[in-house]
Order: C-alpha cells, then sequence, then structure tokens
C-alpha cells in the first residue's frame, strides 16, 4: 500500500528503535556482565542469548497489544485491560514500580563501581557516596521538571551503541578459544546465569508508552522485534569478547566493572577508560530517564488510578511525596543490598510482570490480530524461567528470594489497604486518551466520511477506499482506520488540513496510505478487501 508514502509519521521507526535500545543498553549490561560469568562462566555468551529469546518472545506480545492498545500507561494499561481494576491489577502495578526501583538501584551501583574504578578507590564509604550521588542529583533535577532533549537522548544511545560496537570488534580479534573448550557448569547453572541478569533486556517495554505517538503501527512492530534482535547481539557478542579475553578469576576480580576490564586487552587502558565513560554517563541517563518516565507513570497509575489527561512537564508536579520516596527507597537498596540481591529481585520481578503480560496477550487472543501459541508459549517460559531463577537462588542467595518476597507482599498489602484507606480504585483506561480513542474507534463511520469528503474539497483529483480490518469485516481486530488515498497531490498540508476540517485530533485512529492513481490496479490488489467512499 506503498508504505513509503504515507504521511509522515509522529515518531518514526528509528525513534521507536531507539526508544527500544536505549532502555535496555540503558546500564544494565555495565553492571551484569561480571555477574552473568559467575554464574555461567564460559557459557556466558549463552546465557545472554537465552535471556534474549525470552524478551523476544515477550516483545511480540508487547507489539500487539501496544498496537491495539497505544497508551502512555504501557505495560499498566495491558495489565488492566487483561485483569481488570481490581487488587490484582494495582498489585502488579506497585510490582512494576518496585521493580522500577530496582532498575534505578541497579544503575546507581553500576555508577558507583566504574566511578571508584577511574578514581582507583576502594573505600567503600566512598563508593556508596558515588552510588548515591547520581539518584541525588537527578531527584532535584526532576524536582525542579527539568529534562535532557530527545536529541540529547538519541545522541547518548548512539554513543554508547558505537563504543559497545567498538569493544566488540576490538576484542573479537584477541578471542582466545580455548577458553571456550572446557564446560564444568550444569544445564541449570546456565539457565540461572541468564537468568540473573534477565532485567537487561527489560528496557523495550519502554516502547509501549510511546505507542501513542506513533501513528503507523507497522513502525511499533518492527521497532520492538528489531530492537531486541540487536541488543541480543550486541549483549551475545560482548560475553563472548570477555569471556574470551579475561580468565574466569580475572573477570570476577573486576566483577562490577567487567565491561571496563574486558576492553583492556585489546584497546588498552584507552579501552578501560572508554567504557568507563560511557558506564558513567549511561548509568546517569538511566536514572533521570527511569525518574522522569516509566517509575512516574506508574506513581501516577498508583496514586490516582489513572493518568492526568495530560501528561505534560514536570510528570511529579502533583506528586512529588512520589518522587521522594522512589528516591529514598533507591538509595536504600543501593547502598544496602548486594549486586546479586539486586539483580535477582530485579529480574524476578520483570520476569513475572512479562509472564503476566504474555499471558494478557493470550487472554486478549480474540481482538488481537495474534497467533496465540506465541504469547503461550512466552508466558511458560518466562514462568519457568522466573521459577527456577527463585528455587535456584534459595540454594546460593537466600537473601535475594527475601528481598524479593518481601517485594511481593509489600505491593499487595500497600495496594490494600491504600484501598481500604481512600476508597480509589483503578480505572479501566488508564491513559484517557485510549478511551476517547476506543469510542472514535466504534464510531469510526462518521468522522471518516466527514474527513473524506473534506479532503475531495482539497484534494479535487483524491480517491479514497477503506482497506485493513474494517474492509474485510473484523472491527473488532482493527486498531485503526486504514484509508488508502489515491492521488497525484503530494502536498502533506492539505491532508493535514482535511483532518482539522473534519475535527479530527490525535485521538482519532486514522492511518493514511497514499499512492499515485498509475499504481492503483496494483494497491488494490495488494488490499485484497477495500471499499470506496464515495463524496
Amino acid at each position: 500500500m506503498g508504505e513509503a508514502d504515507s504521511l509522515r509519521e509522529k515518531i518514526g521507526f528509528w525513534e521507536a528503535f531507539s526508544i527500544g535500545v536505549g532502555g535496555m543498553i540503558g546500564g544494565g549490561i555495565f553492571a551484569v556482565l561480571g555477574l552473568s560469568v559467575e554464574f555461567s562462566r564460559n557459557l556466558a555468551p549463552f546465557a545472554f542469548l537465552i535471556s534474549g529469546i525470552i524478551a523476544f518472545l515477550t516483545s511480540y506480545s508487547y507489539a500487539k497489544l501496544t498496537m491495539k492498545y497505544p497508551s502512555k500507561g504501557g505495560t499498566i494499561e495491558f495489565l488492566v485491560k487483561a485483569y481488570g481494576t481490581g487488587v490484582f491489577s494495582g498489585t502488579l502495578n506497585l510490582l512494576l514500580l518496585a521493580s522500577y526501583v530496582i532498575m534505578i538501584s541497579l544503575y546507581a551501583y553500576a555508577f558507583g563501581s566504574y566511578a571508584s574504578a577511574i578514581v582507583n578507590v576502594n573505600a567503600h564509604f566512598l563508593k556508596n557516596i558515588l552510588i548515591s550521588l547520581p539518584i541525588l542529583v537527578f531527584t532535584i533535577i526532576n524536582a525542579l521538571g527539568a529534562y535532557a532533549s530527545g536529541k540529547a537522548e538519541d545522541a547518548l544511545v548512539a554513543f554508547k551503541v558505537v563504543v559497545l560496537i567498538v569493544v566488540a570488534s576490538a576484542g573479537l580479534t584477541h578471542v582466545n578459544p580455548e577458553r571456550f573448550s572446557h564446560i564444568d557448569i550444569e544445564f541449570i547453572d546456565l539457565i540461572v546465569g541468564g537468568m540473573v541478569i534477565f532485567l537487561a533486556y527489560e528496557g523495550f517495554e519502554l516502547i509501549a508508552n510511546a505507542g501513542s505517538d506513533v501513528e503507523n503501527p507497522e513502525t511499533l512492530k518492527k521497532a520492538f522485534y528489531s530492537s531486541v534482535l540487536f541488543v541480543i547481539a550486541i549483549y551475545v557478542l560482548i560475553a563472548i569478547v570477555a569471556v574470551g579475553n579475561l580468565s574466569y578469576d580475572e573477570i570476577i576480580s573486576s566483577r562490577d566493572y567487567a565491561l571496563a576490564e574486558a576492553a583492556k586487552p585489546s584497546l588498552g587502558n584507552i579501552g578501560f577508560l572508554l567504557v568507563t565513560f560511557a558506564a558513567v554517563v549511561s548509568t546517569s541517563s538511566a536514572i533521570n530517564a527511569t525518574l522522569y518516565g516509566a517509575a512516574g507513570v506508574s506513581y501516577m497509575v498508583a496514586k490516582y488510578g489513572q493518568l492526568p489527561e495530560v501528561v505534560e512537564k514536570p510528570i511529579w508536579g502533583k506528586a512529588y511525596e512520589g518522587l521522594v520516596a522512589i528516591s529514598l527507597l533507591s538509595l536504600l537498596l543501593a547502598n544496602t543490598a548486594s549486586l546479586e540481591e539486586i539483580s535477582t529481585a530485579g529480574s524476578s520481578g520483570f520476569l513475572l510482570i512479562f509472564f503476566f503480560v504474555n499471558l494478557a496477550a493470550f487472554k486478549l487472543r480474540k481482538n488481537l490480530k495474534i497467533r496465540a501459541e506465541v504469547p503461550l508459549i512466552g508466558a511458560v517460559v518466562s514462568f519457568v524461567a522466573f521459577l527456577i531463577l527463585i528455587f535456584k537462588m534459595v540454594e546460593k542467595d537466600i537473601a535475594s528470594v527475601y528481598i524479593f518476597s518481601t517485594m511481593i507482599i509489600g505491593c499487595f498489602l500497600l495496594e490494600y489497604a491504600y484501598r481500604l484507606a481512600t476508597g480509589r480504585r483503578m480505572e479501566l483506561f488508564v491513559d484517557s486518551n485510549l478511551k476517547n480513542r476506543m469510542v472514535n474507534l466504534a464510531n469510526w463511520e462518521k468522522w471518516v466520511k466527514k474527513f473524506a469528503d473534506e479532503l475531495v474539497k482539497l484534494v479535487e483529483d483524491a480517491e479514497v477506499f477503506i482497506v485493513g480490518s474494517h474492509a474485510r469485516g473484523e472491527r473488532e481486530k482493527a486498531h485503526d482506520v486504514d484509508l488508502l488515498i489515491f492521488t497525484e497531490e503530494r502536498d502533506e498540508s492539505k491532508f493535514e488540513k482535511a483532518k482539522r476540517n473534519a475535527g479530527l485530533t490525535k485521538v482519532h485512529p486514522l492511518h493514511l496510505h497514499v499512492e499515485s492513481k498509475r499504481r492503483k490496479e496494483i494497491a488494490l490488489r495488494r488490499a485484497k478487501h477495500y471499499v470506496q467512499i464515495k463524496p
């Protein structure tokens, strides 16, 4: 249908792709590389691959749910749609919020570890100061309503990716194959090694929060899949370089900043400093982004049951107590828990959340254009991985299980008590814009006809056809209204003016495909089902 000729998207593929990649390579890989090697030894590349497969399966559910329910609420919106507005959904929202707190703690821990490596001081109190510093700084910045520009964030994502590619490319030339010749761990330990660092992949779900800003749904699908696959490749290559360039003892001795140490054999001290600088900048940005975005949205839903109609900067404008509480909890966890405990709690939290998201996609399969077996497989492998991680950590590090158990129980009790005390409940639509969008989707005939009439007034040669789900008679599966327009006119301002004249806003789910009349026969044949809207 001439996808390349579609009207300009509000957020394009590369922006959505950048959100996913930036969310995943937000600092996690800098923190957990050494931990993965500690658990899975020379099979660490396979541990990252296994984690990545679970993330990729889950990205399918996220893509389909986001296309149907584009919302700034992201994950929370999907959980409410599948499980209702009761205590269960509220508990899951708080679990997601707690998992974001753990991510902030992990980023701060990594910041402190790499910053300590720069100054070459092992004093415990100094490391605690360095761990606390970015949380305190970005709490103040968020309280003031400041935030880095989108272009700055895009540049930072590019910088992180370039550094990792340089380290991987240079390191591959120094890999010692003999380091992979002996396998001395059991398969279960390989799984644990992959699951304990699963939180390094969680960031792709942030694409869902931008779903309502993407005009072309296909962009979402491509961004989810490609970002996860891209990061899997990066992580596996980095793990190969680490294991292939350093001995097990060398990695463990520098576990908290293993990625910087892995750059030394091929790039020398310059490589060490480059990775360390990238880690410090990356983890700082990740703390700011998590405080400003994901954690803020989750807290606003926990407090109000629904996002404010207009989510403006500063996002904490009506909930500064939430910003303070999240920052204090992050400070406490980052300064008192070990890397294993933080990673286990975070990975367990996201594995459980992803299990319920996959299950939500399966439960809502009749409303989605979906292969039902994929989310079902995703749900099974997520839950099995979660169980394996928990049971194995009972043997290895029971404190990690205590922290996670406390987190689960605390989320339930807090949600239950808050409802009793305030009478607050979650709304059926977390994002009010989604509610308006769904109402418009149900009444699509009225405003689509009005738009077509206005367009023909401005573009006299335009021929407008309904294609996609509505043309096939599958209204329940539609996530927008697809119009195929044949014209030789390419003035986008006229299309936008037709929208304004018809009273359309961003909550009218309209997707336009524009084709030349010379391609009319080919385009209609490709569409298979179509209905012309006549003036």
